[in-house]
């Protein structure tokens, strides 16, 4: 009777986490990032990390001295059926400045590029679309920068970067840059939002 149950729990496991889809976008520091798609309704889980660069298994310090060619990203897990890619798509650029190279804000460097980096034909297709769309929209006064990519390794940041701003919220660079944007996309995407964090 317990391997029956154990083969039912494992098969439902199985079908539910199938479910589930994933997105990896670097949009500056991961911090904020993380925190923005945390509280989206519809995901799963959002890890911060390193990819699109050449180095295997590079560290905080190596990624921000520019020699390994890393982003700062976020591995996001979603569910298809609550929240879809192109609405992702529409919070990864509505979040940051896709018109800089190599910078947002106060933070510079290579490591805070805007990238995209898509796990399939999809993504890829519907990720170029809508950057051709924005740019012709009119909605910056200059070219988009994001670099669409295709994902290889994603390299898990450290454990102190992970839940950065729930963890960290009086920290001075949460409380005067993370926080003042995680309201003004708490207002601009309330529909999207987890219900523990609607207004």
């Amino acid at each position: 009777m317990n391997i029956l149950i154990s083969i039912i729990l494992f098969a439902f496991l199985n079908f539910y986490n199938m479910n589930y889809k994933t997105a990896t976008f670097g949009s500056g520091c991961f911090w904020c990032t993380e925190a923005i798609f945390e509280i989206v309704e519809g995901v799963k889980t959002v890890k911060s990390g390193y990819s699109g660069g050449n180095y295997t298994n590079p560290t905080y310090k190596l990624v921000t001295s520019g020699i390994t060619n890393h982003a700062e990203v976020v591995k996001i897990e979603y569910d298809p059926n609550i929240i879809s890619y192109v609405e992702l798509l529409e919070i990864f650029w509505e979040t940051h400045d896709p018109t800089t190279i190599n910078r947002q804000g106060n933070d510079v460097g290579t490591q805070y590029r805007s990238i995209i980096l898509y796990h399939n034909e999809e993504q890829k297709k519907l990720a170029n679309e809508y950057k051709i769309k924005l740019d012709k929209s009119g909605a910056y006064d200059k070219p988009l920068v994001t670099q669409i990519e295709k994902f290889d390794k994603f390299f898990l940041a450290e454990d102190y970067h992970q839940d950065y701003y729930s963890l960290n919220s009086k920290q001075p660079y949460c409380s005067f840059v993370i926080k003042p944007k995680l309201e003004k996309f708490k207002k601009d995407f309330n529909s999207k939002l987890k219900k523990l964090y609607l207004f």
